[in-house]
C-alpha cells in the first residue's frame, strides 16, 4: 500500500503537463514533508499529521489546476468539479442508450426501418445537447444562488490507489471479459431461446453456421478472454500481446465480414419473415455490420499498438 503522500502526489500530477511533473513532484513532496515535520516536532503522531496536512491542502485536482495555471471555472469555481463529473457521467451513458432504443423502435415498429440508424444518431445527438444544456443550467443556478448541496468535505480517503507502472486497470479488464463472455452467451442464446411472433423458434443467425463458423468464432472470443487475463497480469500492453491481439481481431473480423457480405450470416427464414429485409434491408444490415466490425477491429489494434509504444517509452 502506498503512503497517502505518494497517492496525493500521483493524483495531483495526473493532469499536470508531463515536462513539469518531475520538478513539481520534488517540490510538492518537500512542502508536504516540511509541514508534517512542523507538526511532528510538536509531538503529533506522523500518520495523523500527514492526514491533516493533505486534507488542508485540498483536492488534488484543484492543486494541479493552480500548478498548470488552469481555471476550474465555467459557471463558477464552487461546483465546477462536481458539474464536470456529473456531465461526463451522463453523457457517457444516456445519449447512447436513448439512441439505441430509438433505433430499435424505428427498425421494428415504424414503417421505414431503413431510417433506424439515422434516427438513432439524430436522437442521440439531440439528447446529448439537452443533457449538457440542462445540467449546466442547473449548476449555474446553484452557483449563482450559492445553494448548499450538503456534500461531504473532501478527505484523503477519497484518493485513488497508486497503480505504479500498471497501464491495464482491473475495472477495464473485468468489463472486457464480461463483454466477451456476454457475446458468447448471446450467440448461444439467440439459437436456443429467440422466439418470434407466433412462438416459432427463429434464430437470428443461420443455424447452418453451427457446423463450423459459430463454434470457431466462440473459440476466438474465448481466446480473447485469455488475452485479457494475460494483458492484466503483464500490467501493460507489450508488442507480443499486440501481435496476438491483431491475430485474434483478424480471426474474428475476417470470417464475420465474409459471412455478412456473402449473405450467409442471417437466418434465411428470418429474412423471409420480414418484408423490409426481403426488399433489400438484409443487404443494408450486412453492409453496415461489416463496416462496424472492421472499424472496431482496426481501432482495437491501433489502440493497443499506441499503448504498447507509450509503455515502451
Amino acid at each position: 500500500m502506498s503512503s497517502l503522500t505518494d497517492r496525493y502526489v500521483a493524483a495531483t500530477l495526473r493532469t499536470v503537463p508531463a515536462p513539469r511533473r518531475a520538478e513539481l513532484a520534488e517540490e510538492l513532496r518537500a512542502s508536504i514533508a516540511d509541514m508534517i515535520d512542523d507538526r511532528t516536532t510538536g509531538g503529533q503522531d506522523h500518520a495523523a499529521a500527514e492526514r491533516e496536512v493533505l486534507t488542508e491542502m485540498g483536492r488534488p485536482e484543484q492543486l494541479a489546476a493552480r500548478y498548470s495555471d488552469r481555471t476550474l471555472q465555467l459557471i463558477g469555481p464552487r461546483y465546477y468539479l462536481l458539474w464536470w463529473q456529473v456531465l461526463r457521467t451522463m453523457l457517457t451513458y444516456i445519449p447512447a442508450a436513448v439512441g439505441v432504443i430509438t433505433g430499435l423502435v424505428t427498425a421494428t415498429v415504424g414503417d421505414e426501418p431503413g431510417r433506424a440508424i439515422g434516427a438513432a444518431i439524430s436522437v442521440a445527438f439531440q439528447t446529448a445537447v439537452q443533457v449538457a444544456f440542462w445540467v449546466t443550467l442547473s449548476f449555474a443556478v446553484l452557483e449563482r444562488t450559492r445553494a448548499p448541496l450538503g456534500l461531504p468535505e473532501w478527505t484523503v480517503d477519497q484518493l485513488p490507489e497508486e497503480t505504479g507502472d500498471r497501464q491495464i486497470g482491473q475495472p477495464d479488464s473485468v468489463a472486457s471479459v464480461v463483454f466477451l463472455l456476454g457475446t458468447v452467451a448471446a450467440i448461444v442464446w439467440q439459437h436456443f431461446q429467440h422466439w418470434i411472433g407466433d412462438g416459432t423458434r427463429l434464430p437470428v443467425l443461420d443455424p447452418a453456421l453451427w457446423s463450423f463458423w459459430l463454434p470457431a468464432l466462440i473459440v476466438v472470443l474465448l481466446a480473447t478472454v485469455g488475452l485479457e487475463v494475460a494483458k492484466y497480469r503483464a500490467r501493460r500492453w507489450t508488442w507480443p500481446l499486440v501481435a496476438v491481439n491483431a491475430l485474434l481481431n483478424l480471426a474474428f473480423a475476417a470470417p464475420v465480414v465474409w459471412l455478412l457480405l456473402t449473405d450467409r450470416m442471417l437466418n434465411p427464414e428470418l429474412v423471409d419473415r420480414f418484408t423490409w429485409l426481403r426488399d433489400g434491408g438484409a443487404d443494408d444490415v450486412a453492409r453496415i455490420a461489416a463496416v462496424v466490425t472492421v472499424v472496431i477491429a482496426v481501432w482495437d489494434v491501433v489502440d493497443s499498438a499506441v499503448k504498447a509504444r507509450r509503455a515502451a517509452r
